[in-house]
């Protein structure tokens, strides 16, 4: 907890956890204002646990959200309303604590001078430069000049924009690079299957991001508000503004918990857990370890979603436990999926079949999660089946594990940069963006129709890297991605299905069959997932070192 006094009566913090609460309470704090909205971070608390915990302590908690870096004048009336209500002194949070800063800012503009603002937020650790200059401007941040200029700015700091930004390093190490992204750790997220199967332990995936951002990158610890391409700038939360010759945007992709009613006010408890959240993998384990009978659920959401694999992955590590353990016979496996299809390359699906089979599962086409009652362990479905009329159904669970649906993130939706779907619009090869020529895009974000896996951010890195040293050069596009994603579907504790496919599901095997076959389970491919993975995601993926990854070369045609 990153307590940072404004004034006698507000304090602004980054992030604050159930737990902290008691420290908050003696510290004297009569009020606690969310301004960060739910289901933004993958490490995130939802608002009703943090209330729960502040109601427990005797302290007032108020919900006003804001998207990041979207500060809006109604937001600005909210939060001081909100001020009004509650007692103080009061303690606002969202991700960094620059979102509360800036509703802060605003909120006084009205009555305080403004060098007395930027004294107050700068003595606490926030440079609200921006915000004078939004207010001075009418409203609007200009952008014909910046805060800073860089040659390449990359706007995200997971797979994809650190394995960019060192692939970039390698290359050209006088680059003058900046990685922009608010967050304090960075996730190994495909290693949290394992945790929730009891193989990983949770703090093994997860660093500091300091630790990871390459030597000589800059790092803006800031969320992105907006993008100006035009103006080759970036606006980021506290309305400052980043200058760039070139962008790499690969941000990942937003989990959308409130999509269905009533998920996130039961996620980790009630029998309701999620691998996709850093702080639920270790429930997982938890609730699979305890139960002994009754139905367990899987679900799937409609794609585009990351890992798409995932899902029955933690099905198949479940029914492994509950086969080992002698339960599997009185357990009722459901897996609930949007789609119409087990696996979207047909030729992985009789072996992952065999194991449907084994575990007894059923398998639920068409079923999307549209409710859950945690409390009454009731999950609703809508049936989409073709040439039939859509139907509700409510599935009573003792346990259910479910993967959110998935959307880009806010920013990026509303942004000249994105497709009509939402998505950054990119030529599928050179991940280039096709309206402006001086900005590329990777990893989950982007609009290519590949697999939205680590693996693929592990190919797509090196061509976007080449791709803009050629650029640099004066050059025409110079690598190409095959759309090569992986997908290494944990069938049992101990074998592993290694889906390796790239563009219209055209199979990518890395090794020959006899070393491994990726369409037969395998020991061997487990032993790459537990063993061999996680140190080349550390100690090579992310340093630039572009084992089994170097790009594929465009051929030019001979004249």
């Amino acid at each position: 907890m990153d307590l940072k006094k404004i004034t006698e009566k507000v304090t602004v913090s980054p992030q604050i956890m159930a737990e902290d609460m008691a420290a908050i309470k003696a510290a004297g704090f009569r009020a606690i204002i969310c301004n960060r909205p739910d289901g933004e971070g993958a490490d995130q608390p939802s608002f009703e646990e943090i209330e729960a915990a502040a109601q427990a302590a005797g302290i007032e908690a108020k919900y006003v959200p804001v998207q990041s870096g979207m500060v809006k004048d109604d937001d600005v009336a909210a939060f001081g309303a909100a001020l009004k209500e509650v007692q103080r002194p009061v303690l606002a949070y969202c991700r960094t604590g620059t979102r509360s800063a800036t509703l802060w800012s605003f909120h006084e503009s009205k009555k305080r001078p403004m060098p007395e603002i930027l004294a107050a937020t700068k003595a606490a650790g926030y440079d609200m430069s921006g915000v004078a200059r939004r207010i001075a401007n009418g409203g609007k941040t200009p952008t014909d000049s910046g805060d800073a200029h860089f040659e390449v700015v990359v706007v995200g700091a997971g797979a994809g924009g650190i394995s960019v930004a060192a692939s970039l390093k390698a290359r050209k190490p006088g680059l003058n690079i900046a990685v922009i992204d608010p967050a304090d750790i960075h996730y190994y997220q495909p290693g949290w299957t394992m945790v929730g199967g009891g193989i990983f332990d949770a703090q093994s995936t997860a660093k500091t991001m300091g630790s990871l951002i390459p030597q000589g990158v800059h790092w803006i610890k800031s969320a992105v508000a907006a993008f100006e391409p035009k103006n080759d700038a970036v606006i980021l939360d506290g309305c400052r503004v980043v200058k760039y010759d070139r962008l790499v945007v690969c941000p990942g992709l937003k989990l959308d918990w409130d999509k269905v009613e009533g998920l996130e006010e039961t996620l980790g408890r009630n029998g309701v857990t999620s691998n996709y959240r850093y702080d639920l993998a270790p429930y997982t384990w938890q609730l699979v370890q305890k139960m002994k009978e009754g139905r367990a659920l899987f679900t799937q959401p409609s794609m585009p979603i990351k890992c798409a694999g995932a899902p029955q992955k933690a099905m198949y590590l479940s029914g492994d436990a509950w086969f080992r353990s002698g339960a599997l016979k009185n357990i009722d496996i459901q897996f609930m999926s949007a789609g119409g299809v087990l696996f979207g390359v047909k030729d992985y699906v009789p072996a992952l079949m065999e194991y449907v089979e084994k575990y007894d599962a059923t398998l639920n086409f068409f079923h999307t999660l549209i409710s859950v009652d945690g409390p009454a362990k009731k999950a609703t479905f809508k049936v989409t089946k073709p040439d039939a009329d859509p139907t509700d159904v409510t599935v009573e669970f003792d346990m259910m594990h479910v993967c959110p649906p998935q959307t880009a993130p806010d920013f990026i939706r509303v942004s000249p940069l994105a497709d009509a779907a939402g998505w950054v619009d990119v030529d599928q090869a050179t991940l280039r963006h096709k309206t402006y020529a001086n900005i590329w895009s990777l990893g989950d974000v982007m609009n290519a129709p590949n697999a939205k896996t680590a693996a693929a951010a592990r190919k797509q890195a090196p061509t976007v890297a080449d791709n803009i040293v050629a650029d640099i050069a004066g050059r025409s596009p110079t690598a190409a991605y095959d759309g090569y994603g992986s997908c290494p579907l944990t069938v049992e504790r101990g074998k592993i299905v290694l889906a390796e496919f790239g563009y219209g599901g055209v199979l990518k095997p890395s090794f020959p069959s006899f070393l491994l076959d990726g369409t037969k389970p395998s020991r061997a491919a487990w032993f790459l997932k537990e063993s061999l993975l996680p140190p080349i995601y550390w100690k090579a993926m992310l340093k630039g070192k572009e084992w089994m990854a170097k790009p594929e070369k465009i051929k030019v045609a001979a004249e």
